[in-house]
């Protein structure tokens, strides 16, 4: 409808406000006089009227008042036609005074000037106001609008209430403010009754509430946790409003208005890092992040960068991924401190040329296989990437003297089920005993007579953190679910009962920092995930979420475990204690200590069995190193069952 309605030509809308002016100086006499007519000198009218109108049409020219959409008016219009208005009674008071200096009778009380400057205002606003409110009475005439509710009654709030009332096309009418402050509520801002957050269930029942627009960048995660259930057990759309930085050029757009994601829902408080002690230890150093391509390395090279390091090498096997890594960090970086860099970490002569050429300071060491069902139909290249790759990198470090050696590794190695989850397992047994083992030599060599360059080299701290899923890491369920609700269904799901732990990538990240610089080496840090999710109820959430109804318009099919996946995953295993930190979310896990001889010798032997392709030895070889893993849903549990057997 309202496209139908063509804008007003700006000269309508000059002569519109030289109408208005002209009224209101008659009015003004009018007022002065009291209403006698006849007391008024038309001669004089006539002529402080004339004047009057062509200083308006000089004034209204500069000040452009007519250029504004008229069912647009704003604030700032009414700010130009307060300026137009003061500034025309002015130049007429002066002009008057002029006027005299050449002995012409123009004389005009100064009442008159008070007056005709509060009604010509009050006309020149009024017209526009009701032509304002006459646009959004017919737009909101539709039968079919949607009813919204706005939460955060802040200046984003207030935005993207005008900014809809104004976009006919979304079919939206705001019909009450949600927020959590109580002197707020109550209150009423753009016509429209700010509520308190108890409220809200109430409303969506009486006001028959279609949406909800979360207006507020910085809501508490448990607040919002509960506005969005209570939004889905009564099926009212969600959607979210972006934070001021990104707005497109500073302004706001209803289409940056988005669904909200699942990774919203699941988010918890942020974190508090030391950052002023990470800084003090990255300053200017050499830094190696490997598998700096992956979801994980490449959001630990974000938040690395932001901190004065010296160089940052981004190594990685996946020529594309790491491309697109660099020109991202070209666009978004004004330092130029990282370096690309190609290499397998399995290849021990291209990581040797790594640490000779540029003797890194700190290693992050994020590179590895993590899919648990391609791992247990590829055992042999699961051991090679994951524990020969961690070696080989350990050993460089402890020869070239690293700082510190971090070491990402998984909660899948807790009485691991799966051939992933062991090999991190065994991975982190090799760099915990190599700390141990070299720390206890460096000891022995302090305290003699004779130091070597030897103790000199050994100072390598070797850390490692668990944790658990990440969301929208590659591969994991959450793409893989956004992508099932996009093609119509069905999602997906391995078991009804199936639960997991979730972080978001950059809390992670920051986590891993964090325990990077708090480790004085042989520790492995675990990081609290908060609950664990029931996998069907993320993927029912997302279906409501995207619009959908679950088992109507998406339907979710049980496909049964796959090959070494559990039930539930854990972050220690029964026999590992935890101690506290610093910091409430990042826990040591005391571990009873390994041979750094014996698991040596076993790696090597291990490392023979796998660079044959022997999957079934390597397996059988994993389960000697590590008694704790057996085999769920995989045709690795014969091997169980051998052991068993020869066990008895």
């Amino acid at each position: 409808m309202f496209k139908q309605i063509n804008v007003v030509p700006r000269w309508v809308i000059f002569l519109l406000d030289l109408a208005s002016c002209t009224i209101s100086l008659l009015f003004a006499y009018c007022t002065r006089y009291n209403f006698h007519i006849e007391k008024i000198d038309v001669s004089s009218l006539e002529k402080t009227l004339l004047i009057f109108l062509v200083i308006n049409c000089i004034v209204f020219a500069i000040a452009k008042t007519y250029a504004g959409i008229v069912r647009y008016t704003s604030a700032q219009d009414s700010f130009r036609i307060l300026f137009s208005v003061v500034l025309s009674n002015i130049i007429l008071y002066f002009a008057h005074w002029s006027l005299l200096l050449f002995h012409i009778d123009s004389n005009i009380p100064v009442i008159i000037l008070i007056i005709n400057g509060l009604s010509s205002f009050l006309l020149l606003m009024t017209y526009r106001v009701l032509v304002k409110y006459m646009f959004m009475y017919i737009k909101n005439l539709k039968l079919n609008k949607r009813r919204v509710i706005i939460y955060g009654a802040t200046e984003i709030g207030i935005t993207t209430k005008r900014i809809l009332d104004h976009e006919s096309e979304l079919n939206m009418n705001i019909v009450a403010f949600l927020d959590d402050d109580v002197r707020k509520c109550g209150k009423v801002v753009e016509n429209v009754k700010i509520y308190h957050i108890k409220e809200f269930e109430r409303l969506i029942k009486s006001e028959r509430i279609n949406d909800l627009i979360i207006a507020n960048a910085i809501l508490n995660p448990e607040i919002k946790s509960t506005l969005i259930d209570i939004c889905l057990a009564n099926n009212v759309h969600i959607l979210n409003v972006p934070p001021i930085t990104n707005w497109v050029n500073g302004q706001f757009h209803p289409s940056q208005i988005k669904n909200i994601k699942i990774e919203d829902v699941l988010e918890r408080e942020s974190i508090q890092i030391n950052n002023k002690l990470i800084e003090n230890q990255l300053y200017g150093k050499t830094i190696l992040v490997t598998g700096a391509a992956g979801s994980i390395g490449s959001e630990l090279v974000r938040q690395l960068i932001k901190y004065e390091v010296g160089l940052i090498i981004l190594n990685d096997i996946a020529e594309t991924a790491l491309h697109n890594l660099q020109l991202e960090l070209q666009d978004n970086t004004i330092t130029n401190n990282f370096i690309p860099f190609i290499g397998d970490v399995r290849n021990i002569e291209r990581m040797s040329y790594l640490f000779d050429t540029y003797r890194p300071d700190y290693v992050y060491h994020a590179s590895a296989y993590k899919h648990v069902p391609m791992m247990e139909n590829n055992p042999s290249e699961a051991i090679n990437t994951n524990v020969l790759g961690t070696k080989i990198l350990a050993d460089l470090s402890m020869k070239y003297g690293v700082d510190k050696f971090v070491m990402i590794s998984t909660d899948k190695a807790v009485n691991p089920t799966n051939v992933m989850g062991a090999s991190k397992r065994i991975a982190e047994m090799y760099v915990q005993s190599l700390f141990n083992s070299f720390s206890n030599e460096l000891s022995i060599l302090k305290s003699s007579t004779k130091a070597t360059e030897k103790s000199d080299n050994c100072k390598t701290k070797y850390i490692t953190t668990r944790f658990g899923n990440v969301l929208g890491s590659n591969g994991s369920v959450i793409p893989r679910f956004k992508a099932q609700i996009q093609k119509g269904g069905p999602i997906t799901v391995t078991h009804p009962d199936i639960t997991r732990y979730f972080m978001t990538i950059p809390e992670a990240c920051s986590l891993v920092l964090e325990a990077g610089s708090m480790g004085n080496g042989g520790e492995i840090f675990i990081f609290d995930m908060g609950k664990s999710v029931k996998i069907v109820e993320l993927a029912k959430k997302m279906i409501k979420l995207s619009g959908f109804i679950v088992d109507q318009d998406i339907k979710i099919v049980y496909t049964g475990l796959r090959p070494g996946e559990k039930l539930y995953e854990e972050l220690l295993n029964d026999s590992e204690l935890t101690m506290p930190t610093h910091h409430e979310k990042i826990m040591i896990a005391s571990i009873a200590p390994v041979s750094y001889s014996y698991i040596n010798k076993n790696i090597n032997e291990l490392l023979k069995m796998s660079a044959l392709f022997k999957d079934s030895l390597v397996v059988r070889k994993m389960k000697e190193i590590v008694p704790e893993y057996k085999s769920e849903n995989s045709i690795f549990e014969e091997l169980d069952k051998e052991i068993s057997a020869a066990a008895v």
